[in-house]
């Protein structure tokens, strides 16, 4: 039996929530999926443990992934599988905790660094005037930069995002793509989000916006209704896992 010890809190009122869907279109059971000897969402979980939040807990919708997880020491809640987006999986949770933060730590990334967590933590309680928190990284391979997989964002001068986009964001009128890394610091998007409690169950309210349906992104939503977001920067890549050929990937890189 593998058990992974939880680090002492040092954020003793933010709750990490990892989503976890069974039904994937592009890759149904990938929680469950063997990543070199563990599944792919304990490897999250055990990433997620060192990051000294006040409890981390498994949302899912399947029973099979409960089972797997629960062995493993993991908490876990079930969730009404008509529930959209991991987001309001997450407020579902939150609306029955003690905490007033909660980080949404996506379900397919085991390589997640706790420090990356960590530092979307200290953004939602050094800004209270932003009640939502995420993270991003400078990018200069223009082959990440011109795909629309790779979210995009631009934020102001006192590091609240201004918009997401799949797009290369900001255009360079006068200038040929093949320098636009040269003359602007681009970022691109970590798909983490801290929330303060009472706002994402603000947030699992909202209709869908007509710039969120456009650009098929749900942080445009919250954006559109006036939602301030801050945004960290941070040297961390994300290594998603999406499809069968990303595990076979990922289980290269831990190789």
């Amino acid at each position: 039996m593998y058990f992974c010890q939880m680090q002492q809190p040092h954020f003793p009122d933010i709750l990490g929530i990892i989503p976890a869907r069974w039904g994937s279109t592009r890759f149904p059971g990938k929680p469950l999926a063997d990543l070199n000897g563990r599944p792919i969402i304990l490897r999250v979980w055990d990433q997620c443990l060192q990051a000294g939040l006040s409890r981390v807990v498994i949302a899912t919708d399947d029973q099979r992934i409960k089972s797997v997880c629960e062995e493993a020491g993991a908490q876990v809640v079930m969730t009404d599988p008509e529930l959209p987006s991991g987001t309001d999986r997450c407020a579902a949770i939150a609306a029955h905790s003690e905490e007033s933060y909660v980080i949404n730590i996506q379900g397919d990334e085991p390589f997640i660094d706790p420090k990356a967590i960590r530092q979307c933590a200290d953004l939602l309680i050094t800004h209270p005037d932003r009640p939502i928190a995420t993270l991003a990284r400078q990018e200069t391979n223009a082959a990440m930069l011109t795909s629309p997989h790779v979210v995009k964002v631009v934020c102001d001068d006192h590091g609240k995002a201004l918009y997401f986009s799949r797009a290369w964001i900001p255009f360079q009128r006068d200038r040929d793509p093949s320098s636009w890394s040269e003359t602007y610091t681009y970022l691109t998007h970590i798909g983490l989000y801290g929330f303060k409690k009472s706002t994402l169950m603000e947030l699992a309210k909202l209709p869908q916006s007509a710039l969120e349906t456009t650009e098929q992104l749900e942080q445009l939503r919250w954006l559109a209704a006036g939602y301030p977001i801050s945004l960290g920067i941070t040297d961390y890549r994300s290594l998603g896992i999406d499809t069968p050929e990303d595990l076979e990937r990922a289980r290269a890189f831990m190789s």
